[in-house]
């Protein structure tokens, strides 16, 4: 009986140890797979797949082995049906979306136009050697001007449109007449007066208004007579017609600033009608604007053509007690003498 127990134990034992060694064996490649598929997922991604000759085979000790497959994951590929690629064009296209209906196509930028502000001065000749200026300035309106020619200057004001009229007697036949603007722009213009030499005259300038006369007493004629020619009675260049007589111009505008004023008196002396002399003088007025003050004056002859005498001269005015009388100067200018012809 107990011979049979021991058999029995005996077998038991072999069932168990080959259940255990079974159990071992499979529990071994178990973990051999694991550690595979951990390897794999740690290990990098190859784009391109292995070859045959580079799987490796992963050998267990004893009798067990099993082989090593390759776990490299291959990227996807494009399918074969996708569109053909295509370029961008060379010059980009821009949308604007605005909710504002079009109104074509702006006009172009005009330049603005430029005003002309060149300033003109013509000169032409005249009867009884006289000079017609002619003064075009647009950009000096209502401005003071000084006219200069030769060596008389007088002063004038332009027009609202910067225009100016006047006439000048001639102190030379190749004449140059001048027009100067207070900012100092100005304008020249020249001109020839080949009848200058038939004509003497007499000319006085001074700075302010009034005060100043020029007189002239054509063969003997008293104060006031019809031969008195002076700013009351200047005559006009008719009077040398046919050299009976001659005629006086007032020069320079009184309601300029700090005015420059001149009278010149003009005789046809080459072709008087009849002989005698013309006496000439300056009164000068005493008033409220000017008693106690010095008056500067210059005097100017011409004859001949051309300017021969010249003088300065600085006249003391009476106190305001004489306001009212004048002041005679008889020898600032040279009397004329007039032949027959």
């Amino acid at each position: 009986m107990e011979r049979g127990m021991s058999q029995m134990k005996n077998v038991y034992r072999r069932y168990a140890l080959a259940g255990a060694t079974f159990s071992i064996a499979i529990s071994i490649g178990f973990l051999m797979q694991s550690s595979e598929a951990s390897q794999a997922a740690v290990a990098p991604v190859s784009a391109v797949s292995p070859s045959p000759s580079q799987v490796e085979k992963a050998s267990l000790p004893g009798a067990l082995s099993a082989p090593r497959k390759s776990v490299a994951k291959v990227l996807p590929s494009l399918p074969k049906d996708r569109a053909a690629p295509r370029s961008l064009p060379e010059t980009p296209t821009v949308l604007l979306v605005s909710r504002d209906a079009p109104i074509g196509l702006l006009p172009e930028e005009e330049p603005a136009p430029a005003l002309g502000c060149e300033s003109e001065l013509t000169a032409t000749a005249s009867a009884a050697a006289m000079v017609n200026l002619q003064l075009s300035a647009p950009c000096q309106p209502g401005v003071r001007v000084t006219v200069h020619h030769e060596d008389l200057k007088f002063t004038e004001i332009t027009g609202p449109d910067g225009s100016l009229q006047i006439a000048v007697p001639a102190f030379a036949v190749n004449a140059m007449f001048a027009v100067t603007f207070p900012n100092g722009d100005g304008a020249v213009a020249s001109v020839r007066v080949d009848s200058l030499p038939f004509y003497d005259r007499a000319a006085i300038q001074w700075k302010g208004q009034g005060a100043l006369e020029l007189h002239a007493f054509e063969f003997g004629a008293p104060y006031g007579g019809v031969g008195h020619v002076w700013s009351g009675a200047p005559r006009d260049l008719t009077a040398v017609s046919g050299g009976l007589g001659g005629f006086l111009v007032h020069l320079g505008n009184s309601e300029a600033a700090e005015p420059l004023m001149a009278e010149v008196y003009t005789f046809p002396t080459l072709i008087a009608s009849q002989a005698g002399s013309v006496a000439l003088n300056v009164e000068a007025q005493v008033s409220m604007t000017n008693c106690g003050r010095r008056l500067a004056l210059q005097s100017i002859e011409v004859r001949d053509g051309r300017v021969t005498d010249i003088h300065d001269l600085t006249l003391e005015l009476p106190d305001c007690d004489a306001a009212g009388e004048f002041l005679v100067l008889k020898n600032l200018l040279q009397d004329l003498t007039i032949a027959q012809n």
